[in-house]
């Protein structure tokens, strides 16, 4: 039999330590915004007439964070995709983008079919967002699998900058294919998730936090959810599983585990199976929040993500984690503030993390927590 003390030391390891992890990181992150922002209050006090910049930051805040939240979890869910392929492989696969926009395509095109076929109503939500989250992870899956087996297997002796050429190549190759197929199912680019006809799905949860009255996006709470039940099956699966440690002795020394009986390629191919999965979630999860998506959708987060991954240190699921938490933060904050800056405005975002991807790269390549090196010996 299984001791007490047993099951709650794989309680504290698996599920209370990388829970406490992402609270850790959501608090930081939140506050490091916050204090950002009344910063510039305190230097902006009246961007524009009649608007005191204090104030409006104070009625914001608890939307600010919601949604800094939700679209870090999405960010660190496809920043996973980049730093597992990078900790076994050693190079970053640029087409993991497509592989997040694949996912949400499917997504749509699971919920649009239960919708037409007339279950949508009859069907529990909780079910329906299980099934939707399933599909695009299963065909993300599988799609990273087909792309590392074609095009990055028989490219793996070669110098670094050839795979990262496929899979520009391969980018390009999914983009047009997806655009492809909708254009003759559908005649149309721009897929909007039929969230609107779930009522579960789009009537927001009101409170009150203090004075301030927030609304919830139930799609919002979804995507934090199933991200964070995702991660923690994650760190089981690499921390504690004989898969994951083969996945890891791999990503320290090929040619040692190899010798030592593990089948490199099966681990290899688990390794993208996974992280395409991941990307796959975020993109059905992203597409049921956002509303809209398309073939060229996947392009942004996947630089945004990118951006995380090496902000946390790739390499390291950790940093990856924390580094989509603290670009989503920021993203947030950022669309809150510079609305009333009229010289700047949203547009000015993109600018702003993307500077912060230079910063990184300039004074701390390895990133906040650190490339995730192992030492041979």
């Amino acid at each position: 039999m299984v001791s007490n003390r047993a099951i709650s030391s794989w309680l504290y390891r698996y599920v209370i330590l990388p829970l406490g992890q992402m609270l850790i990181f959501i608090l930081i992150a939140a506050v490091i915004m916050t204090v950002f922002a009344y910063i510039l209050a305190i230097l902006f006090p009246e961007p524009r007439p009649n608007i005191v910049l204090a104030t409006q930051i104070g009625r914001q805040l608890p939307g600010m964070i919601i949604s800094g939240v939700t679209i870090g979890f999405v960010y660190a869910m496809i920043a996973l995709g980049y730093t597992l392929v990078y900790g076994v492989l050693k190079f970053i696969n640029f087409a993991h983008s497509e592989i997040f926009m694949f996912g949400g395509v499917i997504g749509f095109e699971v919920l649009r079919r239960i919708t037409d076929a007339g279950f949508v109503q009859s069907w529990s939500p909780v079910i329906l967002v299980i099934v939707i989250i399933a599909a695009s992870m299963l065909g993300s899956g599988l799609l990273a699998v087909v792309v590392e087996r074609v095009a990055y297997r028989p490219l793996r002796g070669a110098p670094r900058l050839v795979p990262l050429i496929s899979a520009i190549g391969i980018s390009f190759f999914l983009q047009d294919l997806v655009r492809a197929y909708e254009a003759v199912a559908r005649n149309a680019f721009q897929l909007t998730y039929p969230v609107s006809n779930i009522p579960a799905l789009s009537t927001p949860i009101t409170f009150t936090i203090g004075q301030v009255p927030v609304n919830l996006r139930i799609t919002s709470l979804i995507v934090i959810v199933a991200a964070v039940l995702m991660l923690i099956v994650l760190n089981y699966f690499v921390n504690g599983t004989k898969l994951g440690r083969g996945i890891r002795a791999v990503s320290q020394d090929m040619s040692t585990a190899s010798l030592m009986g593990i089948n490199v390629n099966l681990m290899i191919s688990i390794t993208f199976f996974v992280g395409g999965a991941f990307g796959g979630g975020a993109g059905a999860l992203f597409g049921m929040n956002v509303g809209t998506i398309n073939p060229f959708v996947g392009f942004t987060p996947g630089i945004k993500a990118f951006t995380a991954a090496v902000l946390g240190g790739i390499g390291n699921v950790t940093g990856a984690l924390l580094g989509g938490l603290m670009i989503g933060m920021l993203e947030s904050f950022l669309n809150g503030v510079l609305v009333y800056f009229p010289a700047l405005g949203i547009r000015y975002t993109d600018i702003f993390t993307f500077l912060i991807l230079i910063l990184v790269l300039i004074f701390r390549p390895s990133g906040l927590l650190g490339e995730r090196v192992d030492e041979k010996v």
